[in-house]
């Protein structure tokens, strides 16, 4: 069976024209003409105002799509950026298909499945390298972007016992906790009294200090905090 596959973005749909869609399905149909197949045996998978950054999987038309194909079936998209534009998507998905056994075409690079042919894994070679440059900027940027925020004072990761988060995003900075704080000084004075952990939690909460959660201390809470101020 033919799967043909078109996608628009927000984008293209308020071109004037308003022919993406259209013209994709004419492509589509008339390579299914080529196999001897009218349109009407032709199934199209519609995914519109979808962004090509949205792994095909992750996109409603495309997910089905994948969930349907069976071996022997033909997979059709009338250009590589309709399916794919991250590499690494576009390699996974080609593992996919060649494991189903199904065949896919994308023809603005040929009328001829790309899965096994060499032109197909001159593409794949290429994508791989692509892929793993993606990743390597994509490491870059998150590290200088983590780098930045902790030199302005912003959170990295999990907020840290005694502050809390003001600001969201990129503005985003640590500011003291004084309730966390009053509550780690009370540990340390029930702690040197030989109180254990658990009995620390009831007797903060019956003062009514609480976790973030509104709950009591967990134990764990408690020992982290004390034996980071012995250090």
């Amino acid at each position: 069976m033919i799967l043909g596959y078109i996608r628009c973005s927000t984008a293209d749909q308020v071109k004037e024209d308003r022919s993406s869609l259209q013209t994709q399905t004419d492509v589509i149909e008339g390579f299914a003409r080529t196999r001897g197949v009218d349109k009407y045996g032709v199934q199209i998978y519609t995914d519109a105002g979808v962004s090509g950054g949205v792994r095909i999987a992750k996109r409603e038309a495309g997910s089905q799509l994948l969930a349907d194909m069976k071996q022997g079936d033909v997979v059709i998209a009338s250009k590589l950026d309709r399916m794919f534009r991250s590499a690494s998507d576009a390699i996974d998905t080609f593992e996919l298909f060649k494991a189903k056994g199904v065949e896919l075409i994308l023809f603005d690079i040929s009328t001829e499945s790309i899965i096994e042919s060499p032109i197909g894994k001159l593409i794949m070679t290429i994508l791989a390298a692509v892929a793993d440059m993606e990743r390597i900027r994509i490491k870059e940027r998150t590290a200088e972007g983590r780098k930045a925020k902790k030199a302005r004072g912003g959170p990295i990761g999990e907020v840290p016992f005694g502050f809390k988060k003001v600001g969201e995003g990129r503005s985003a900075t640590l500011v003291p906790n004084e309730d966390e704080r009053r509550a780690a000084a009370v540990m340390r004075e029930l702690f040197q009294t030989g109180r254990g952990y658990s009995d620390i939690s009831r007797d903060l909460a019956a003062k009514n200090m609480l976790s973030r959660s509104g709950k009591p201390f967990d134990r764990s809470v408690i020992r982290r905090e004390l034996m980071r101020g012995m250090q």
